[in-house]
């Protein structure tokens, strides 16, 4: 019997990055413009495109075996890269922040890798524990004190944004994986006050998040980003003003190519076009939620959390990304996956891709 990769899949994800070239080009252009780099960022962003085509492929052909097998390890290797980034002289520090480990010319965001190995680690764990986890509040309790450790790392960095998607990911896994409803909404309601008190106590977080309530009150201040989105917003319209034809892009809107890459979408494509391509990664994270589904329902489970977990992490990521353009969010330095230029997470999210097609995959062999 022939096995076949799931082509809905890979047609859907490929769709959505060959939409995610366009508007990098489109919205890039200014920048390459005023520097005299003709293509220079749709140019790295082909190449990293590339470079996770290459990890889309490794992880569709590497067993999932081998993976859980690993998933130990592999947490290790995701505390020492948050612990490295934070150390002077090996983690870079941009803009205030330091997430970046440089690797030549390319450079190896921590946090973003740290996603994908937390995931296989809970995928491992929540395997081995699924049963325990309906009835020992321990077993629940020894993932969140690792998730716990790992996101004061990244804070340190700081991160925030990805800590939420972080923490949001391991509370989906653990409620999917059986945790029991009261130990699960207790935990929840800690792990909330904390984030909230991480938020307010943090003078330049809570200046966002007034921002955020009111924008229009310091529109050529610590609101100027998010008006500069609205205004792309309106501009836009039904229907766009015509791919490559926004204004907001051209130095009024900061990182237009990357976090606010859907602003410029909405301005250039409409109301039209930015929920167009909102649509496709739902049908995309729809689609892999079903196949982990399928893998859940023949007791696959390490292949099912690792499914729903990358449902999760490109799911989340979208909504708060989108969340964020469209005002309803306070602003976070997440960037829509597969569309904004960003070469780590570009890379990761395809290796999420390819790990999804594996457990399909393998669905086809086990039946």
């Amino acid at each position: 019997m022939t096995h076949r990769l799931d082509a809905t899949l890979i047609l859907m994800w490929l769709a959505v990055a060959v939409v995610g070239v366009v508007m990098v080009a489109s919205a890039s252009f200014p920048l390459d413009a005023a520097t005299a780099a003709p293509a220079h960022y749709v140019v790295r962003h082909g190449v990293y495109l590339a470079g996770g085509l290459v990890l889309f492929g490794v992880f569709a052909l590497v067993p999932l075996s081998l993976w859980e097998a690993l998933h130990k390890p592999l947490l290790i290797a995701a505390i020492v890269l948050c612990a490295l980034v934070l150390v002077p002289g090996i983690g870079h520090l941009v803009n205030g922040s330091r997430r970046w480990i440089g690797l030549g010319p390319f450079s190896l965001q921590a946090s973003e890798a740290t996603k994908l190995l937390l995931l296989v680690y809970l995928a491992g764990y929540l395997s081995r524990q699924h049963e325990a986890l309906r009835r020992n509040v321990m077993a629940l309790l020894r993932p969140l004190v690792l998730l716990a450790a790992l996101s004061v790392m990244i804070l340190l960095e700081p991160d925030f944004g990805s800590v939420v998607v972080l923490v949001a990911m391991t509370g989906g896994l653990l409620f999917i994986a059986g945790a029991r409803l009261l130990h699960f909404l207790a935990i929840l309601g800690v792990v909330a006050l904390a984030l909230g008190a991480i938020a307010v106590l943090q003078p330049y977080r809570l200046e966002r998040f007034e921002t955020f309530l009111n924008p229009w009150a310091s529109a050529f201040g610590s609101g100027y980003q998010l008006t500069q989105a609205l205004i792309a917003f309106g501009r836009g319209e039904w229907f766009g003003l015509g791919l490559g034809e926004g204004i907001q892009k051209q130095f009024y809107l900061p990182e237009a190519h990357n976090d606010f890459i859907f602003a410029v979408i909405a301005e250039e494509l409409g109301l039209v076009g930015a929920v167009g391509v909102f649509a496709m990664l739902v049908l995309l994270v729809l689609r892999i939620f079903r196949i982990a589904g399928d893998a859940l329902k023949s007791e696959r489970f390490f292949a099912a959390y690792v499914a729903y977990g990358a449902g999760l992490l490109i799911g989340l990521q979208s909504l708060i990304n989108v969340g964020v353009n469209t005002g309803t969010l306070p602003t976070k330095g997440l960037t829509l996956p597969f569309v904004s230029y960003g070469g780590n997470s570009l890379l990761v999210c395809c290796a999420l891709i390819g790990l999804v097609v594996r457990v399909s995959h393998e669905g086809q062999h086990a039946r």
